[in-house]
């Protein structure tokens, strides 16, 4: 007999993040190698591979697709060293717990998340391999990897690849309509769940666990945590945008795009060191305030939901390190390759609410267990009454309101009203 072997989570969760099995990819009985992919697990950030501690064979699964995991806790175990041979003798020792076991697997891996042994790949495509994102998406709608065109470096399929496909397989099965070609038709549910009653005129879509767990964050946050209260200034953008227009080539040629979110972080480490208790965390005991300022940068991700990486240690960046910082974590977010410590360790978040036409929201609900949340909302050309001399002139400038929404049992409002009046000044008087 070989070592019993522990498969646990991954200890290092922090800030209230849960997490739940997606799927196994290895079924009792099979051997598996050290560092071989073996299970998903899904949080409300992002997808995590946990590799397989040890070389040998698949024992036990101890929790099955949707059971919750807490960090650190028992998975499953394998015995080191044995063969795939020799665990079919010893399994079936035990042929009921077996056949159990490998039935609940076999029904938590749709066969279109990919193969087995590792991580899945595309036939034909020099190998190229499926992030986690992708994968699940490919298994929510049983789409065949293969049939996926991709558009991504080396014909790498991406996350938007999986929702065109999915949405011109829906059309083409409306009524009347042929099959979409090369895209096989959706396969048997992949868990035996019973269908809600259909009711005419009503379309379901069923929760994805990232869009549970966001509203499970949110709901906790705003009606069982913090008591929310928002403040709202409007900033002048002339100085930042005349600065951009000088800078924005150079960027260019650096490979980096000069976006207006940088200098909302810039502008926010400003505000962050006038009124340090923004950046901070509320204990039963004292107020934690941060002495690094770590930005969580709200991201939309099409099919997944809003995803919040991080920008590390932004007190220390200029300008262009910061937007090559905001790039590149935007870049993964929405290829589904964030890692687990890239969304968590935030001590402060900016929405950016405004790049999808938003004019002003509040309140944003706050990103627990941080205190505060900065939104910016849509830039627009308004006319605005200005001195000029003795004089007053309308002009016309543009201009975006901006909130604080604020942990009331951290601050109060006028450290909130001076935290935007240093981010709006920051702004407006924008000095490279």
């Amino acid at each position: 007999m070989g070592t019993a072997v522990e498969i646990r989570a991954p200890a290092e969760q922090t800030e209230g993040t849960r997490s739940q099995v997606l799927r196994w990819l290895k079924q009792v009985g099979e051997a598996v190698t050290e560092n071989e992919p073996l299970i998903e697990l899904e949080t409300d950030k992002v997808t995590v591979e946990v590799a397989s501690p040890a070389a040998g064979v698949l024992r036990e699964i101890l929790k099955q697709e949707q059971d919750e995991v807490a960090p650190g806790e028992l998975l499953g175990r394998l015995e080191a060293g044995a063969t795939a041979a020799a665990a079919t003798t010893a399994t079936a020792a035990t042929p009921a717990a077996a056949a159990d076991s490998a039935a609940a697997v076999r029904m938590a891996r749709p066969a279109a998340a990919g193969h087995a042994g590792g991580a899945p790949q595309v036939p034909g495509r020099n190998a190229v391999p499926l992030s986690p994102a992708v994968r699940r998406l490919l298994a929510e709608h049983r789409l065949d990897a293969a049939a996926v065109s991709g558009s991504g470096d080396g014909a790498r399929i991406t996350v938007e690849d999986v929702l065109r496909a999915a949405a011109e397989r829906a059309g083409a099965a409306q009524p009347g309509s042929a099959a979409a070609p090369g895209v096989p038709p959706a396969g048997p549910a992949p868990r035996a769940v019973a269908p809600a009653p259909a009711v005419a005129g009503v379309r379901r879509v069923p929760h994805s666990a990232v869009r549970r767990r966001i509203a499970e964050h949110m709901t906790q946050s705003l009606l069982h945590t913090a008591p929310h209260v928002t403040t709202v200034f409007e900033a002048d953008l002339g100085a930042v945008l005349q600065d951009r227009t000088q800078q924005r080539e150079d960027f260019a040629r650096r490979a980096v795009p000069l976006t207006l979110t940088a200098y909302f972080v810039r502008a926010a480490v400003a505000a962050i060191r006038a009124v340090p208790e923004a950046n901070s965390r509320w204990t039963e005991s004292a107020l934690e305030i941060y002495e690094t300022v770590h930005i969580g940068i709200a991201t939309a991700v099409e099919g997944v939901g809003l995803v919040v990486p991080v920008l590390r240690d932004a007190q220390s960046l200029d300008l262009f390190a910061t937007a090559r910082g905001i790039d590149e974590l935007a870049r993964r977010a929405r290829a589904g390759e964030l890692s687990p410590p890239e969304v968590r360790g935030g001590t402060f978040t900016i929405s950016n609410h405004g790049v999808s036409g938003s004019l002003l929201a509040a309140p944003i609900i706050i990103n627990q267990p941080q205190s505060a949340i900065l939104g910016v909302g849509k830039l627009e050309k308004r006319a605005v009454v200005v001195d000029e001399g003795d004089e007053e002139k309308i002009v016309v400038r543009p201009r975006c309101y901006v909130t604080l929404t604020l942990d009331h049992r951290v601050m109060d409002g006028h450290q909130a009203n001076h935290f935007l009046q240093i981010f709006v000044q920051t702004l407006s008087a924008w000095r490279a």
